[in-house]
């Protein structure tokens, strides 16, 4: 099954100050303030949940469609990700905007100072999908452009192409009738289990009406797994996976995202996406970055059979390139 994936592409600069910004701010001349911080160290990390979760398919050994707006300054990242297996020719390059981008300088405090720039994102409200129809078996929703959320999730209803929702961190500026035009009729809905109980509340719905609104809903648990519902069905429950290290979060609910397609498209079972969607998050929970983590047979396949068994792990590495 051929997935096409929606969503934000961007890239984050993230800078360190080894002193504390509150050293620095005076509180009555903060309507005059004109500051700046010699940083000690400047890392770029390509990010975007469209690009992290293709990144992860990609990775798996699937060739995922990546469709958004970037900029010029595209080159680079484009060619890592089709160094990773991704499609980029649904990529189309803003004539007038960079590439999205989050500025962030942290400070020996832990505070940060931050500026997002949607840049060319804001311009995926034009995009237009419809001719993807026949062409792949499912189109992911990725949070981005509210507008082109909107937008591609009624062109999908339209040309009648599965879609999947993945309204996570557009959550809190959707309005409840938003929402639910993103999540009825999504052949699977992701979220974790905030952005579930948000979804029930701005929706109106209960837990029972969303799933009955969706074919699966895939509910991310952290460090106690992962579980599906399906109407008329028991939920499937896993478990997490044994002995992770931690030392980022950012982008681990991508790669859950990454591993839940990769084991659909393949035709496993939902036990088993669930299983592999816990094994690829945690490969990005023990790195810096979103697209850093390393993925290789041996290492999913000790993985998965420590954690779920060795049934378990040879129906997946199975179909691992």
């Amino acid at each position: 099954m051929r997935i096409a994936v929606t969503g934000s592409i961007a890239t984050d600069h993230l800078m360190t100050f080894p002193g504390r910004f509150a050293e620095q701010l005076l509180a009555d001349k903060l309507d005059k303030i004109s500051l700046s911080f010699l940083v000690e160290g400047l890392e770029i990390r390509r990010g975007g949940v469209a690009a992290n979760i293709a990144f992860g398919l990609g990775s798996l050994g699937l060739t995922p469609l990546l469709v958004g707006t970037v900029g010029r300054d595209f080159g680079e990242y484009r060619v890592w990700l089709e160094e990773h297996g991704v499609d980029t020719s649904g990529v189309r390059e803003s004539e007038i905007h960079q590439t999205a981008r989050f500025v962030c300088t942290t400070d020996a405090d832990h505070s940060q100072i931050a500026s997002f720039y949607p840049g060319a994102m804001g311009e995926d409200a034009d995009l237009d999908i419809r001719g993807l129809a026949g062409a792949v078996g499912l189109v992911l929703i990725g949070a981005g452009n509210p507008a082109a959320m909107l937008s591609l999730t009624h062109q999908c209803r339209a040309m009648g192409m599965p879609f999947a929702a993945d309204t996570s961190q557009q959550l809190a500026t959707l309005d409840g009738e938003q929402i639910r035009q993103l999540v009825a009729g999504a052949a699977y809905l992701f979220s974790n289990e905030y952005e579930a109980s948000l979804t029930e509340h701005k929706t109106g719905w209960s837990a029972a009406e969303v799933v009955s609104e969706v074919g699966t809903r895939v509910t991310t648990l952290g460090s106690q797994g992962a579980r599906v519902d399906r109407v008329g069905a028991e939920p499937v429950m896993v478990g997490p996976v044994k002995d992770v290290t931690p030392l980022d979060p950012t982008g681990s609910g991508d790669a859950f995202r990454a591993g839940f397609l990769a084991a659909v498209a393949w035709g496993l079972s939902l036990e088993r996406a669930a299983q592999l969607g816990n094994l690829v998050a945690v490969q990005a929970l023990e790195v810096a970055g979103p697209q850093e983590y390393p993925l290789t047979r041996d290492g999913l396949a000790a993985r998965a059979s420590a954690s779920y068994g060795q049934g378990a792990a040879d129906e997946i590495v199975a179909h691992l390139p």
